[in-house]
């Protein structure tokens, strides 16, 4: 289940960073271009009417012999038309004599430059044309301008997918992580707590209830004739059991316990299970661990061969105790087991409790 799980994961990973590596890859050729060369013999009339008609134009782009000579962005072009006199002057002059009034440097870029790298480069120029538009080669000798503003807003859209792909890498990594600790924490066949999370838990527990006072309890509980079980049905059957069991257990305890009380249900080994119930008197212990067997009974599993009952029955030990801050809980656990030994030599199918 959890190879699956982690499977899907990481082909999730592997996509989302190629998505992210698509984002970053993408090209200034990919954005908004406009085009809008004109040669720069002609007057400025021709670029100030293209200009005053397409209110989103960037700039013009000045061209010699078809060769790219430069570059007037709009706010510098319409700065000079709005001075005292400059729409008689600078209409009437060629484009090339504007350009010595009007222009200056400007950043000449390949179309398949990155948008991260464009936006880098345009950003470092000085603060007096930091804004300016970017002239776009294509390929030879044709060009386009790029709107500044665009790309800026182009890089920021990288960056808020690229972010939203690495927080969602982050959650699904956390929800694996948590899974891979659930998965390790279970025991394989019966998806009950195993043996290593029931070590840690009872160690968290006997602390947690040793400072609080408060009692804990162990049920320990064995399936009678197991052996002859898996003999007579077969080690498949047998799992299956196993299964059933273990959730008729859990579902029990989940049932019983009070709600502030906390309780884990393992599998200790083999048929064998553990039930820990954190601040339960004896008296409580003792009557979740009679629900259990009761409910195991009318699970009505059939076991011809069982020397105690027609069906599947379980034999309880309960073992309570005030625990202290260095004291050790495998004496209540050992506790446990001599009691269900008892439950076990006396007729099996019952519920022992330790004094």
């Amino acid at each position: 289940m959890f190879n699956v799980y982690f499977s899907e994961l990481l082909v999730s990973i592997v996509t989302d960073n190629c998505l992210s590596q698509n984002f970053q890859e993408s090209t200034i050729q990919d954005l908004s271009l406009y085009n809008f060369q004109v040669d720069n013999n002609q007057v400025g009339e021709i670029a100030a009417l293209k200009l005053e008609a397409e209110p989103k134009l960037p700039g013009v782009i000045l061209t010699e012999e078809e060769k790219l000579s430069g570059m007037i962005s709009r706010q510098r072009f319409l700065e000079y038309l709005s001075r005292p006199f400059g729409r008689e002057l600078f209409l009437k002059i060629s484009l090339k004599t504007f350009y010595q009034f009007a222009g200056s440097d400007f950043l000449v870029l390949l179309g398949n430059t990155t948008i991260v790298e464009a936006s880098t480069r345009a950003l470092q120029r000085p603060n007096r044309i930091m804004y300016e538009p970017i002239v776009v080669e294509i390929e030879p000798n044709v060009y386009r301008l790029l709107d500044i503003h665009h790309l800026l807003i182009a890089q920021c859209q990288i960056y808020q997918l690229t972010n939203n792909l690495l927080h969602e890498l982050y959650r699904k990594l956390e929800r694996a992580n948590k899974e891979l600790e659930n998965q390790a924490s279970l025991d394989a066949l019966t998806q009950v707590a195993n043996r290593r999370k029931l070590n840690l838990y009872l160690a968290q527990q006997w602390v947690k209830m040793s400072k609080e006072q408060n009692y804990i309890s162990i049920v320990m509980a064995d399936i009678d004739f197991f052996k002859r079980y898996n003999d007579t049905y077969g080690h498949q059957a047998g799992d299956k059991c196993l299964q059933k069991v273990a959730l008729a257990i859990d579902k029990t305890v989940q049932m019983t316990t009070r709600t502030n009380n906390e309780s884990l249900v393992a599998r200790y080994g083999g048929e064998e299970f553990a039930i820990v119930l954190s601040n339960t008197t004896s008296t409580d212990a003792t009557f979740i661990a009679e629900k259990i067997r009761s409910q195991i009974k009318l699970l009505n599993i059939a076991h011809k061969t069982s020397c105690c009952s027609e069906t599947v029955t379980l034999s309880l030990g309960v073992a309570t105790t005030l625990p202290k801050l260095g004291s050790s809980v495998e004496k209540l656990i050992a506790q446990a087991d001599r009691v269900l030994y008892q439950a076990k030599s006396t007729g099996r199918d019952r519920v022992i409790c330790s004094l």
